[in-house]
């Protein structure tokens, strides 16, 4: 057999192939770069981090297997418990936040009102403009001799000393996540504004024959329909902010004294500062539970 017979023989099997199996390859081809891009982005540093999370592992060394080692140092480490309360009252507290003054937002927004459409534009400036730009302007607020804050605070005589809103252990908490709250409110607002309009106004107009006043209206009828909504976007927004990372850092990298540092900014330190890897490969190890139930849940609501 030729040359030129086994090549026409190799074309005449690929055009055959084509052929019987045209819609699965055809669709194979369109996921393909769907799944390199998993395999590149997600899947794989997943499982390197999982396997960093076992191993002594510092840059230009070789890696050395050491079991749980680093899972027991980052549980006895006081700073993980320090970091621990922190994320939580972080996470909860600017979530609840979030939600209240969102579903508020989204209440007015829903109202008819000249020059409706600005206004919803212009309440998603906070969550459209770049974090970075966005927190280095508070940032300057916050400046205690130069910040808009004290400016405003020591003119109007409401206070004789500047405040030290990112130097005070007991005011940085509050002040990151005020900007936390500024920034994702927008997120909230626009969601739950989409959930009401897919409320039916005939609800309401049965409603006000019946009686019904405004509290009953929103108690009996707004509520239970955007009920799934305002759970599914507090769980993302949970995930969001439980790995916040640019606001905090840019505004105090953990300090003053800990007293902000996070998951994601106390990660870095180790990974990054202390260069530790395989330690701070062990801290998101250690949360993964709880992300993969709340990612489940996400899911659930999503299909719901």
């Amino acid at each position: 057999m030729s040359f030129m017979d086994v090549k026409n023989f190799m074309i005449k099997s690929i055009l055959d192939l084509w052929k019987r199996n045209r819609d699965a390859i055809t669709g194979y081809l369109f996921i393909f770069p769907a799944l390199a891009i998993f395999i590149g982005f997600i899947a794989y540093p997943f499982t390197y981090e999982l396997w960093l999370s076992f191993h002594e592992k510092n840059p230009g060394l070789e890696a050395k297997f050491i079991g749980l080692r680093n899972f027991l140092e980052v549980i006895s480490d006081p700073t993980f418990h320090r970091v621990s309360i922190n994320s939580c009252v972080y996470t909860f507290t600017a979530v609840f936040a979030k939600l209240l003054i969102g579903l508020g937002m989204a209440l007015l927004l829903n109202q008819k009102f000249k020059a409706r459409g600005v206004v919803r534009a212009l309440v998603l400036i906070p969550w459209a403009l770049p974090t970075y730009v966005s927190t280095l302007a508070w940032r300057w607020m916050y400046h205690h001799t130069l910040g808009l804050f004290n400016y405003l605070l020591l003119n109007f005589g409401i206070i004789r000393h500047p405040i030290m809103w990112l130097g005070d252990p007991k005011m940085a908490m509050a002040s990151v996540i005020m900007v936390n709250i500024w920034r994702g409110v927008p997120f909230f607002a626009l969601i739950l504004l989409a959930g009401l309009q897919t409320i039916p106004t005939e609800l309401y107009e049965a409603a006000d024959v019946d009686g019904a006043n405004a509290w009953q209206k929103f108690r009996y009828i707004t509520l239970p329909y955007l009920k799934y909504i305002m759970l599914f976007v507090t769980l993302i927004s949970t995930l969001w902010t439980f790995n916040d990372f640019e606001i905090v850092y840019l505004l105090t990298k953990g300090g003053p004294v800990n007293a902000t540092h996070l998951f994601a900014t106390y990660t870095y330190e180790v990974g990054f500062i202390v260069l530790k890897l395989g330690l701070a490969a062990a801290i998101p190890t250690l949360l993964m539970p709880f992300f993969l139930t709340l990612m489940v849940k996400v899911t659930q609501l999503m299909e719901r």
